[in-house]
């Protein structure tokens, strides 16, 4: 897998915007990704130095619209920890 497939997008939140100043970000990762594949992800795209990777599963939730229902895509969030070493990711200081 390619780093471009495993990051798929920046999640841009208010408990995300909290982690800029702690150098913590949040991302929508690739769902068969690991903490290890997404850490040499980071680290690739950006040129930072990953310390922790921490990964929640999200189960798509339950839409209905009139008798039929149906199923949002489940998705991967992961949050990346830098090491106090490291510089920051420069997509994110413009929004802090």
């Amino acid at each position: 897998m390619n780093a471009y497939d495993i990051i798929i997008k920046p999640v841009l939140t208010e408990k995300s915007y909290d982690g800029i100043g702690t150098m913590k970000y949040t991302f929508k990762v690739d769902t068969r990704a690991t903490k290890t594949q997404i850490k040499r992800a980071v680290e690739e795209i950006f040129g930072v130095n990953v310390k922790k990777v921490n990964t929640v599963n999200y189960p798509g939730k339950i839409k209905r619209m009139g008798k039929t229902q149906g199923r949002q895509a489940s998705f991967k969030k992961a949050y990346v920890q830098l090491a106090a070493d490291s510089k920051s990711i420069e997509f994110f200081d413009s929004l802090a």
